[in-house]
């Protein structure tokens, strides 16, 4: 099968179970807040793209921050198919086509990065989800990479978590593409558009690993936090 056929087909997949979807959350909406929506969307999202999923570790159900390394788009059907989260993004996010209607129906936490003078709404609106018991994924890397190495993970949102709430745990994760990371990783200044094409039509299955790591000791301090996280996540990925 071509690049061509295989992406025309991908594509037609993901619309029509997006529409089934949208179909069966505005029914269950009916009947209670319809988060099995989200997740069955985000996990059979991921198949059709090709990603396999191997899951090692214990998500913890909920009342969490998951703190993640940021490698591809494909990171969200990943750990959201997985463990059923909202996810803390940029804002402009919710511009974008398709993507932002998903991101506002999945509940996701919409912050604006670029100003440093909303940290502390943004610290209210993560701290205001966290409340509400789901799991929520927090990519304190700010952005993707090449997939080669971890960017210095940020510590301003990790403010709401310093020491944390009271029966909130905070847990990382490492995220592993393994031979497929060099397909799938969205450098900076590669536009969505021309990533999405490469990965929706490459051949083969995406094997991708997600470990579920053992949750942090409270911690006061929002950088050592960030330091403590980054340190598990980067041992978990050297051994994969």
């Amino acid at each position: 099968m071509s690049r061509k056929i295989r992406t025309g087909w991908r594509v037609g997949l993901l619309l029509g179970l997006l529409l089934v979807c949208l179909v069966g959350y505005g029914v269950s909406r009916l009947f209670g807040p319809g988060h099995w929506w989200k997740r069955t969307f985000l996990h059979r999202a991921g198949g059709i793209i090709g990603l396999d999923l191997r899951i090692e570790g214990t998500p913890l159900p909920n009342n969490v921050l998951l703190i993640a390394n940021h490698v591809s788009w494909l990171d969200i059907l990943a750990i959201g198919g997985a463990a059923g989260a909202r996810f803390v993004s940029k804002a402009e996010v919710a511009n974008w086509p398709v993507v932002g209607m998903i991101a506002r129906i999945g509940d996701t936490v919409l912050v604006e990065r670029q100003s440093k003078r909303a940290v502390r709404g943004q610290a209210d609106q993560l701290s205001a989800a966290l409340s509400e018991g789901r799991p929520v994924v927090l990519f304190p890397e700010g952005t993707t990479g090449d997939g080669r190495a971890l960017l210095p993970f940020r510590p301003a949102l990790l403010a709401t978590v310093t020491p944390p709430p009271s029966g909130i745990a905070v847990q990382p994760v490492a995220i592993d593409y393994g031979d497929a990371t060099a397909d799938v990783a969205w450098p900076d200044g590669e536009s969505m558009g021309v990533n999405a094409a490469r990965v929706v039509g490459r051949r083969g299955r995406i094997r991708a690993t997600v470990r579920f790591l053992p949750p942090l000791p409270p911690i006061d301090d929002r950088k050592a936090l960030a330091a403590a996280a980054q340190a598990a996540i980067a041992e978990a990925l050297s051994g994969a």
